[in-house]
């Protein structure tokens, strides 16, 4: 089998609103590559990538000849063709052609995405089944309480009672942007709307030093949060998550922000966190989630993947390690996960039950790519 076509889309939604904010930075509420793929068995797939940084960047790849790398290669080889796109990362017609790294990275982690796709379809199942078949369903938490201007803790109260209501078991909030006292009052109201029977976890963001972090995590802990997420800064990050460790009781997340599977590995290896959050619509696809999902089953570490909870339930889903998902059902943050495709799988009290339709098992919906897409390939 050989790809014969490539069709790209940059899918946009801008906020149009009041935006975002985590501890230090905008949340776009999507900024996505779509990668359509074709082959000369007439087999097609799809895959995504998230970018929070500019995507003109990726862009750049594709209209200066990136495509050329990938049309020909056998899709059913995807280890392959991400270590083909992965060599560019250090090598000479990157910088002639002005290819940076994370571009690259983005772009392989969506045309690995779109080969997989391909092999299910191909094989016809689903790639949870392919990936290990651990189980069909996999718990969902959904991410709220950001900050907005004007939010006050009515309003917070009232985003985290609609969430309730949708029938959500688990809440991640937003911390690191404000001071601490005002952080816990914010995270109390959420503990108080969802109740003790619900999960609460607490994501930083990477925005305190490591006292400011060592502070907060005691000052959260009568909350009793399932973790806390990326709490100190990047700068030292794994040397700070293993100090802070051994002076809190609550279990620590990171990995979203790796650029490299090297690099979520070195979390692991380093015995710096309890819960690995690698994105593989950010690094590497399934290609490499498969292998830090194994990592982590060796070490005794759960996998959370960050983002995209339709993708990565087909990680979660194969594998002992597999914890949750992440989900984002308020469309005002994204209106992706709720147009994007035609069949999305169920989400109901805090389980998503994975479609089984072959390969991604999922649909596009020609009417939201042309709502929120601009083709550039």
């Amino acid at each position: 089998m050989k790809i014969t076509e490539l069709e790209v889309h940059i899918l946009r939604a801008p906020d149009t609103g009041r935006p975002h904010w985590v501890s230090h930075f905008i949340v776009p509420r999507a900024n996505e590559i779509l990668v359509r793929m074709k082959t000369d068995e007439g087999i097609e797939g799809f895959g995504i990538a998230t970018s929070y940084t500019p995507i003109e960047a990726a862009v750049h790849c594709f209209k200066t000849g990136i495509g050329e790398k990938i049309i020909g290669a056998d899709p059913l080889a995807p280890e392959k063709l991400f270590q083909q796109l992965f060599s560019l990362t250090y090598s000479r017609i990157a910088h002639e052609k002005g290819w940076g790294k994370e571009a690259l990275m983005r772009i392989s982690a969506a045309v690995d995405i779109c080969c997989w796709d391909i092999i299910g379809k191909t094989a016809n199942l689903p790639l949870y089944k392919i990936f290990g078949g651990y189980r069909d369903e996999v718990p969902c938490y959904v991410t709220c309480a950001y900050y907005r201007d004007g939010k006050d803790l009515l309003e917070l109260k009232d985003e985290i009672q609609m969430l309730k209501e949708q029938g959500h078991r688990g809440f991640k909030a937003k911390a690191g942007g404000v001071a601490l006292k005002e952080d816990i009052e914010r995270l109390e109201v959420v503990r108080e709307t969802i109740g003790w029977e619900h999960d609460l976890m607490v994501d930083v963001n990477r925005g305190w030093d490591l006292q400011t972090a060592i502070e907060g995590a005691r000052l959260i802990e009568p909350l009793k949060p399932r973790w806390l997420e990326e709490p100190v800064r990047w700068a030292d990050d794994r040397r700070e998550l293993q100090i802070l460790s051994s002076k809190t009781a609550i279990p620590l997340s990171a990995g979203e922000s790796e650029l490299t599977s090297w690099g979520c590995r070195s979390l692991v290896d380093e015995k710096s966190i309890d819960i690995l959050q690698f994105d593989c619509t950010m690094t590497g696809g399934f290609t490499e989630g498969r292998k830090l999902t194994a990592l982590c089953e060796l070490n005794h570490v759960q996998v959370a993947p960050h983002h995209d909870c339709f993708i990565h339930a087909h990680i979660v889903a194969s594998s002992p390690a597999g914890c949750i998902v992440e989900s984002f059902t308020d469309p005002e943050r994204d209106p992706l996960q709720a147009e994007l495709y035609e069949n999305p799988p169920s989400i109901s009290e805090g389980w998503l039950t994975l479609n089984k339709e072959p390969g991604l098992g999922l649909r596009l919906s020609e009417s939201a790519v042309s709502k929120f897409g601009e083709r550039v390939l």
